[in-house]
């Protein structure tokens, strides 16, 4: 063939390339969570270093091993694994025994992603398939807190962090309740701006609401993230806890409260959105974020558990194929028939 002749390709559309491949996507959710993993890890120090890394490394592992035994080219360069181990570890205690950030991080990954056919098949988000596993097979465990901001963060390594598997762990840190358990038994609420500011107990990445709002931002911006589910989301809450403290501000909280504590600024912007196990219509979205938002309010008020934004995002996982089908869009060409 001629150097001057060129081959016309012909295929069907569309035609028009965006450039965001999943790649670029997930690299983008990476850099997001970037901000506010360093800040856990000044926050927590070592402890939660570890746990980070280890439920990273048992995510990319596991999901690279799956796919090799399945005979299938490995998937772990398109970054979607790494931030299921990013997002699994932001949802765990910094002082957890490393050999159950492994276990729940291979049972996320294998039961919660590969089982159900890899990326883009999964209906649940399986970083927290991975954590409600932990919650249930290890419940003490995934209720202790590590105090903030200790002075021998970054020069002790938590005994439990280091405990032999199915070994009673040690904890030799200072421990304190949750600002979520503070307001469901004891009545105490926290300060608006030491939640806002990741000042208190908790999770790994129930650290400062600020730089997670921070992140989506960027991912907004980007055109790489829903802007519908979160905002629905924090409507939801602000508003049914608004109404709550107005008939009993004694026993419940003020909307700043309930939108920075524990894990609903993780959860409304990098789990709630996951693109796979979210709905694809606008109105799905929304409905989809209110949904998640009832059940937080719900949970945290009257269920047996502090928190409740782990569950309200699973079921809603479950439910949003379901609102899908009950909105379909207007198919392209087509209008409502003028009486």
């Amino acid at each position: 063939m001629s150097p001057l002749k060129k081959l016309l390709e012909i295929g069907s559309s569309p035609h028009i390339s965006s450039g965001a491949s999943v790649d670029n996507i997930m690299f983008n959710v990476v850099l997001a969570l970037l901000p506010v993993t360093i800040f856990a890890v000044y926050a927590f120090g070592t402890g939660a270093a570890l746990v980070l890394a280890a439920a990273v490394l048992s995510c990319v592992l596991t999901e690279h091993v799956l796919c090799k035994f399945a005979g299938q080219p490995t998937t772990v360069g398109d970054w979607s694994v790494a931030i299921t181990g990013l997002l699994y570890g932001l949802t765990l205690p910094p002082d957890l025994p490393l050999w159950m950030v492994f276990v729940g991080g291979a049972f996320g990954v294998g039961v919660g992603k590969f089982l159900f056919g890899g990326l883009g098949m999964n209906a649940f988000n399986p970083a927290l398939v991975a954590r409600a596993f932990l919650q249930a097979a290890f419940p003490q465990a995934m209720t202790h807190w590590q105090m903030p901001f200790i002075d021998d963060r970054f020069t002790h390594i938590p005994s439990s962090v280091l405990a032999m598997p199915f070994a009673e762990p040690v904890y030799d840190a200072a421990t304190q309740a949750t600002p979520l358990a503070q307001m469901k038994f004891e009545a105490v609420f926290a300060a608006d701006a030491q939640l806002m500011y990741g000042l208190t107990t908790g999770s790994v990445g129930e650290t400062c609401g600020v730089l997670i709002l921070l992140g989506g931002i960027y991912l907004v911006a980007r055109n790489m993230m829903n802007w519908r589910i979160p905002a629905s989301i924090f409507l939801t809450v602000a508003v049914m806890t608004w109404i709550f403290q107005q008939i009993d501000p004694q026993t419940y909280p003020g909307p700043l409260f309930m939108l920075f504590s524990g894990g609903l600024m993780l959860g409304a912007v990098f789990m709630a959105t996951d693109m796979v196990a979210s709905p694809i219509t606008h109105i799905g979205c929304w409905l989809y974020g209110l949904l998640i938002g009832v059940l937080v309010v719900v949970i945290r008020f009257w269920g047996g558990m502090p928190e409740g934004v782990m569950y309200a995002i699973l079921l809603a996982n479950a439910v949003s194929p379901h609102i899908d089908n009950l909105i379909q869009p207007r198919v392209f060409g087509t209008g409502r028939k003028s009486g």
